[in-house]
């Protein structure tokens, strides 16, 4: 079955719009050139290599069969985001170290 490289074009030019992502940081960010980026965003049919797609989506915050997925026409699975993922690690941390520092800025009991 062709992949629909028109869809996979859609979805990462739509996901950088979200996230207010440009060509060269997504490309750095997934270590794709970005002759190879500009090529996917503007849907070239090319058979590319399955780490190159899992790479580009782990970038835009997707799990990593998310645009091959798109490619096959199928419905990507719902996965966490992984911004979402991340920002709430961040904000567990943060409390941790708050309470931390509160423990700390304690005299000690006698």
């Amino acid at each position: 079955m062709a992949k629909d490289w028109q869809a996979v074009a859609d979805a990462i030019n739509a996901r950088m719009s979200e996230r207010s992502i440009g060509q060269a940081e997504l490309a750095t960010q997934a270590r794709v050139a970005v002759a190879t980026l500009r090529q996917i965003q503007h849907g070239i049919p090319k058979d590319r290599n399955p780490r190159t797609l899992a790479a580009l989506s782990e970038a835009l915050g997707w799990p990593t069969n998310h645009l091959e997925q798109v490619a096959a026409g199928q419905k990507p699975e719902a996965g966490p985001d992984r911004l979402a993922r991340l920002e709430s690690a961040v904000a567990g941390l943060q409390k941790r170290v708050a309470e931390l520092e509160r423990q700390i800025s304690q005299p000690p009991a006698e």
